[in-house]
Parts: structure tokens; C-alpha cells; sequence
């Protein structure tokens, strides 16, 4: 049975998850069972898929970059079930040239009636193919 999480307990260990995420894994104890994920590329339910993407994360962040970082730069409850993150990916590529990587988003969490999260859609500054781009341009470039 789920219990009630003060919404500061779910900021709290967003704040302490996220700038890590790409070296570590994540709390899964904030988000329901049933979690919906959605971003650019991916949509999918269910926390055992939720789990799968966030290792994939950090599997892809040490195959193909040599530096990958995830900077959170707030986070915040903008409405009674409603948790804002704003944030930026940037990292280095594996690959002659120094290619990197960079671009913002945030993430909306909604909250159910136990402040648990039940859903996480990301949206990004730019559309996948134009951060795929950034794959071939050296950093000064871009």
C-alpha cells in the first residue's frame, strides 16, 4: 500500500538524483508502480521500464562520452501536483574532434494524492535531430 510523501521528501530526493543520474542510479521509491515516462523519443509505463531507461542512461553516458553531465538547475512545486526541473545536458563524445554534446529541458512530474509520481514528461530545447548533429561539429563550433 502506498503512503503519503510529504512533496518536500519527492523535491528533496529529485534534487539528490538527477545531477547524478548518469553515474549512479536513481530512488524509485517516489514514483508509482505504473509511472508514465514520455520525452522526444521515448513513451512508455510501468516502473520496471522506468528503471530500464535510467540504466540505459548511464550505459550509453560511459560507452560514448568521456565526460557527460546532467546540471539541474531547479527544481520546484509549480502547482498542488506539479514538480518543475529545469536542467541541461551536456557532455563529450568518444570520437576525434572533441564532438560534444549540449541542450536544456525540464521535466514536469505530476503527483498523485500520496504526493507519489505518476507520471514524467521531458521536454527539450531542440528536437532530437538537431541535438544528433552536435555529434559531428567540434565543440567550438557549435
Amino acid at each position: 500500500m502506498e503512503y503519503k510523501l510529504p512533496v518536500e521528501k519527492v523535491i528533496n530526493t529529485l534534487k539528490q538524483d538527477l545531477p547524478t543520474l548518469f553515474q549512479k542510479d536513481i530512488s524509485y521509491q517516489i514514483y508509482t508502480q505504473d509511472i508514465y515516462f514520455k520525452d522526444p523519443v521515448n513513451t512508455f509505463k510501468y516502473k520496471f521500464n522506468y528503471r530500464i531507461i535510467f540504466w540505459t542512461l548511464r550505459f550509453h553516458a560511459r560507452l560514448f562520452f568521456t565526460q557527460i553531465y546532467f546540471d539541474l538547475h531547479e527544481v520546484y512545486q509549480s502547482a498542488e501536483d506539479t514538480i518543475l526541473a529545469k536542467w541541461t545536458v551536456r557532455g563529450v563524445l568518444r570520437v576525434p574532434r572533441n564532438a560534444g554534446l549540449f541542450f536544456n529541458g525540464y521535466s514536469t512530474y505530476k503527483l498523485n494524492p500520496n504526493n507519489l509520481i505518476y507520471e514524467h514528461i521531458d521536454t527539450w530545447d531542440r528536437k532530437p535531430g538537431e541535438i544528433l548533429r552536435q555529434f559531428w561539429q567540434k565543440q567550438e563550433d557549435r
